[in-house]
Protein backbone atom coordinates (compact mmCIF):
# COMPACT_ATOMS: atom_id res chain seq x y z
CA UNK A 1 0.00 0.00 0.00
CA UNK A 2 1.04 3.51 -0.66
CA UNK A 3 1.74 5.98 1.75
CA UNK A 4 -1.66 7.80 1.49
CA UNK A 5 -3.53 4.03 1.88
CA UNK A 6 -1.40 3.67 5.64
CA UNK A 7 -2.13 7.47 6.63
CA UNK A 8 -5.81 6.34 6.01
CA UNK A 9 -5.93 2.91 7.57
CA UNK A 10 -3.33 3.75 11.11
CA UNK A 11 -4.99 7.88 11.33
CA UNK A 12 -1.45 8.78 10.96
CA UNK A 13 -0.82 11.75 8.87
CA UNK A 14 1.82 11.12 5.55
CA UNK A 15 4.26 13.28 7.37
CA UNK A 16 4.00 11.41 10.69
CA UNK A 17 4.78 8.44 8.74
CA UNK A 18 7.58 10.15 7.06
CA UNK A 19 9.32 11.32 10.50
CA UNK A 20 8.60 7.69 11.69
CA UNK A 21 10.61 6.45 8.84
CA UNK A 22 13.42 9.03 8.93
CA UNK A 23 13.97 8.51 13.12
CA UNK A 24 14.15 4.67 12.95
CA UNK A 25 10.59 4.03 14.53
CA UNK A 26 9.44 2.09 11.23
CA UNK A 27 11.61 0.61 8.92
CA UNK A 28 12.35 2.13 5.29
CA UNK A 29 9.45 0.58 2.51
CA UNK A 30 10.30 -0.44 -0.77
CA UNK A 31 9.97 1.76 -3.52
CA UNK A 32 8.17 1.23 -6.37
CA UNK A 33 9.56 2.07 -10.10
CA UNK A 34 8.65 5.86 -8.83
CA UNK A 35 10.12 6.44 -6.16
CA UNK A 36 6.80 5.98 -3.94
CA UNK A 37 6.89 4.38 -0.63
CA UNK A 38 4.99 0.62 -1.02
CA UNK A 39 4.83 -0.79 2.57
CA UNK A 40 3.17 -4.55 3.62
CA UNK A 41 -0.17 -4.39 5.40
CA UNK A 42 2.09 -5.74 8.61
CA UNK A 43 3.22 -2.52 9.28
CA UNK A 44 -0.44 -1.42 10.74
CA UNK A 45 0.42 -3.97 13.22
CA UNK A 46 3.41 -2.30 13.92
CA UNK A 47 1.86 1.15 14.29
CA UNK A 48 -0.65 -0.27 16.47
CA UNK A 49 1.95 -1.41 18.92
CA UNK A 50 4.04 1.90 18.87
CA UNK A 51 0.76 3.75 19.67
CA UNK A 52 -0.39 1.29 22.29
CA UNK A 53 3.55 2.23 23.96
CA UNK A 54 3.08 5.28 23.68
CA UNK A 55 -0.77 5.55 24.96
CA UNK A 56 1.06 3.82 28.14
CA UNK A 57 3.53 6.45 28.47
CA UNK A 58 6.47 4.94 27.26
CA UNK A 59 8.69 7.80 25.87
CA UNK A 60 10.12 8.11 22.33
CA UNK A 61 13.69 7.65 23.59
CA UNK A 62 12.18 3.96 24.73
CA UNK A 63 9.90 3.01 21.73
CA UNK A 64 13.31 3.98 19.35
CA UNK A 65 14.87 1.83 21.27
CA UNK A 66 12.79 -0.58 21.27
CA UNK A 67 12.33 -0.15 17.52
CA UNK A 68 16.05 -0.12 17.14
CA UNK A 69 16.24 -3.56 19.24
CA UNK A 70 13.51 -5.03 17.14
CA UNK A 71 15.53 -4.80 13.91
CA UNK A 72 17.58 -7.14 15.98
CA UNK A 73 15.75 -9.93 15.40
CA UNK A 74 15.85 -12.97 18.07
CA UNK A 75 19.58 -11.72 19.22
CA UNK A 76 17.21 -8.60 21.37
CA UNK A 77 14.55 -11.21 22.57
CA UNK A 78 15.45 -11.02 26.27
CA UNK A 79 16.85 -7.40 25.72
CA UNK A 80 13.06 -6.51 24.55
CA UNK A 81 11.50 -8.66 27.03
CA UNK A 82 13.03 -6.05 29.47
CA UNK A 83 12.57 -3.31 28.62
CA UNK A 84 8.60 -3.98 28.20
CA UNK A 85 8.85 -5.87 31.66
CA UNK A 86 10.19 -2.36 33.50
CA UNK A 87 7.96 -0.24 31.81
CA UNK A 88 4.99 -2.29 32.65
CA UNK A 89 6.17 -1.95 36.13
CA UNK A 90 5.38 1.44 35.42
CA UNK A 91 2.28 1.60 33.97
CA UNK A 92 0.53 -0.26 36.91
CA UNK A 93 2.19 1.85 39.31
CA UNK A 94 0.52 4.84 37.20
CA UNK A 95 -2.42 2.58 37.13
CA UNK A 96 -2.72 2.15 40.79
CA UNK A 97 -1.72 6.02 41.28
CA UNK A 98 -4.71 6.91 38.89
CA UNK A 99 -7.26 4.56 40.95
CA UNK A 100 -6.37 6.70 43.82
CA UNK A 101 -6.88 9.92 42.11
CA UNK A 102 -10.22 8.07 40.41
CA UNK A 103 -11.76 7.75 44.51
CA UNK A 104 -10.53 10.57 45.27
CA UNK A 105 -12.77 12.47 42.72
CA UNK A 106 -15.49 9.74 43.32
CA UNK A 107 -15.17 10.74 46.98
CA UNK A 108 -15.53 14.70 45.83
CA UNK A 109 -18.50 13.88 43.68
CA UNK A 110 -20.10 12.49 46.45
CA UNK A 111 -19.71 15.28 49.08
CA UNK A 112 -20.97 18.00 46.31
CA UNK A 113 -24.05 15.50 45.59
CA UNK A 114 -24.56 15.07 49.53
CA UNK A 115 -24.22 19.04 49.59
CA UNK A 116 -26.70 20.04 47.01
CA UNK A 117 -28.88 17.57 48.57
CA UNK A 118 -29.14 19.65 51.75
CA UNK A 119 -26.82 17.04 53.91
CA UNK A 120 -25.01 17.94 56.48
CA UNK A 121 -21.74 16.98 55.55
CA UNK A 122 -18.41 15.93 57.93
CA UNK A 123 -16.03 18.38 57.46
CA UNK A 124 -13.19 15.66 57.96
CA UNK A 125 -14.61 13.97 55.05
CA UNK A 126 -12.99 16.77 52.97
CA UNK A 127 -9.28 15.09 54.32
CA UNK A 128 -9.85 12.38 51.22
CA UNK A 129 -8.29 10.11 53.47
CA UNK A 130 -8.79 7.12 51.07
CA UNK A 131 -5.29 8.00 49.41
CA UNK A 132 -1.50 7.95 50.94
CA UNK A 133 -1.36 11.81 50.73
CA UNK A 134 -4.27 12.45 52.63
CA UNK A 135 -3.40 14.55 55.98
CA UNK A 136 -2.86 12.54 59.12
CA UNK A 137 -6.03 11.94 61.50
CA UNK A 138 -6.01 14.32 63.96
CA UNK A 139 -6.39 13.83 67.30
CA UNK A 140 -9.23 14.75 69.65
CA UNK A 141 -8.06 17.93 71.86
CA UNK A 142 -9.47 18.22 74.88
CA UNK A 143 -11.98 21.13 75.17
CA UNK A 144 -9.68 23.06 77.73
CA UNK A 145 -6.65 22.68 75.47
CA UNK A 146 -5.74 24.14 72.14
CA UNK A 147 -3.54 23.47 69.78
CA UNK A 148 -0.18 25.77 69.42
CA UNK A 149 -0.42 28.09 67.15
CA UNK A 150 -4.40 28.76 67.40
CA UNK A 151 -6.89 30.18 68.83
CA UNK A 152 -8.70 28.47 71.67
CA UNK A 153 -12.21 27.10 70.78
CA UNK A 154 -14.68 29.17 71.64
CA UNK A 155 -16.58 27.23 73.89
CA UNK A 156 -13.51 26.35 75.40
CA UNK A 157 -13.21 26.93 78.98
CA UNK A 158 -10.52 30.11 79.56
Amino acid sequence: MLIGDLAEKSGLSTDTLRYYEKIGLMPRPLRDGGGRRVYDAAILRWIDFLDRLKSTGMGIKDRLHYADLRTQGAASLTERRELLEQHRQKVAGDIVRLTEMLDVLDDKIDLYRRMEAGETVDPTFESCARTEHAAPPSKEVPKDEHRPGTRPRADAET
